[in-house]
């Protein structure tokens, strides 16, 4: 049986390390992004993953979050990051993170809970849509 567990431990964040890098392959530095995980926690960021899934597997799935506060969706918690491992897709993790985040929002009085996702990320668009979220808003972004 699976756990939904937080990474708090620089152990706990290393144990993510395989899903994130699926899903942030720019992250070439497994050290790196330990120290980077550290850094965002400071400003608010939670991880949560999926612990036990298999015997050969630390997180079969993460998701990354943070409580955010603005004039066009008041207080809302924001899923940066979420994720599952191939070999454990199509078994509930990644919704059973978004019910969690769900609660915890729920649990603190938000308004709801945001996330922006790839446009070729079809099954996963599936999955917000059966879970209730609705598509609201274009992302733009500038980078330098």
């Amino acid at each position: 049986m699976y756990q939904i567990k937080f990474a708090q431990s620089e152990k706990e964040i290393g144990d993510c390390w395989e899903v994130v890098h699926l899903l942030r392959p720019h992250l070439d530095n497994k050290e790196a992004y330990i120290r980077q995980v550290k850094e965002m926690k400071e400003d608010g960021y939670h991880m949560l993953y999926i612990a036990g899934a298999g015997s050969s597997c630390d997180a079969a799935a993460f998701a990354g979050y943070r409580n955010l506060h603005s004039l066009h969706g008041g207080r809302y918690i924001y899923i940066d990051d979420l994720c599952t491992l191939p070999a454990y897709r199509g078994k509930g993790y990644a919704g059973a993170l978004l019910d969690y985040i769900q609660q915890l929002a729920r649990e603190t009085n938000k308004t709801g809970v945001v996330l922006d996702s790839g446009f070729q990320l079809n099954d996963a668009h599936r999955l917000y849509l059966n879970k209730g979220y609705k598509l609201s808003a274009h992302h733009f972004s500038l980078r330098f």
